[in-house]
């Protein structure tokens, strides 16, 4: 599977207990497929995957495959011990996701040795396609290109979500998938499939300018600075959830240790979002 296009990074919706919110997480897959987004990535980094306990994260991707029709549907089922993220991965095939997304191991700091062997236990986990999450701001760990271009000779391992933002190019055997959303337009320039992007749980339609008219890429990433900026003030997904409830999507609060956005981290994020008519009174 090729994999491209705006593929977004999904918030998790929670209750006003905390839980997962069923009924908002099916709302918010048909809203975002239906504005500008390709694909959905479920329990990521956005989507506080980190929070979310197993069952959650199966109930998230059933819940995401149920409502997404022919659109792909990616689980992070990425973490820092092998044998969870293995058995995340089998279980992620069995409900019928289209592929995973996999994070570099964070803490451990496993070498490059370590690397090649905890991707190839994941991907033979399933037969799944296999997109490589490298962020060295989260993970410290970088992988270098040559290391990306080793891993993707392994046969299902088919793209890397690239969040650095120095030394970016083309991998062969790999579809290169922008990791941040003010690094879109400068992958997508050097050859990049699309982006697994933050913004458009917000901005989607916008968002997916840049890839259908590429004259006018730099003109739509200049205007959505503002809107880059101002969610990238605090910790993802703090800005983005504040977003979204001020747009009218009821994604509720953040489970610890991330908490709501101040009011003044709040006022930005109003500004930019009454700057681009996205509020839900505008």
């Amino acid at each position: 599977m090729t994999f491209g296009g705006i593929l977004t990074a999904m918030v998790t919706p929670f209750d006003a207990n905390g839980e997962l919110a069923e009924d908002a997480t099916a709302s918010l897959v048909r809203h975002l497929l239906e504005n500008g987004c390709d694909g959905l990535v479920l329990a990521g980094s956005t989507g506080e995957g980190s929070t979310l306990s197993d069952e959650e994260k199966l109930r998230l991707w059933e819940i995401g495959v149920a409502e997404s029709g022919e659109a792909p549907v990616i689980a992070g089922t990425g973490s820092n011990d092998t044998r969870h993220s293995v058995e995340l991965t089998h279980r992620a095939a069995e409900v019928g996701v289209d592929g995973v997304l996999v994070v570099t191991p964070y803490y451990n700091k496993p070498d490059r040795r370590g690397l090649i062997a905890h991707f190839g236990a994941v991907a033979a986990a399933s037969d799944l396609p296999v997109i490589l999450y490298n962020i060295p701001s989260r993970s410290v760990i970088d992988m270098p290109n040559d290391l990306l271009a080793e891993l993707g000779e392994i046969d299902n391992v088919v793209a890397v979500k690239q969040s650095r933002y120095e030394d970016v190019q083309p991998i062969e055997g790999l579809d290169l998938l922008a990791g941040n959303d003010d690094a879109l337009a400068d992958m997508l320039d050097v050859g990049a499939t699309g982006g697994i992007c933050v913004a458009s749980n917000v901005a989607g339609t916008e968002m997916r300018r840049m890839i259908d008219e590429p004259e006018s890429r730099r003109e739509v990433h200049d205007s959505l600075s503002d809107l880059f900026d101002a969610l990238a003030q605090m910790p993802n997904p703090m800005g983005i959830k504040a977003a979204l409830n001020m747009t009218g999507h009821d994604v509720g609060g953040l489970r610890l240790p991330l908490v709501e956005a101040n009011e003044e981290e709040k006022a930005v994020v109003r500004a930019s979002l009454e700057r681009h008519r996205l509020l839900a009174t505008a």
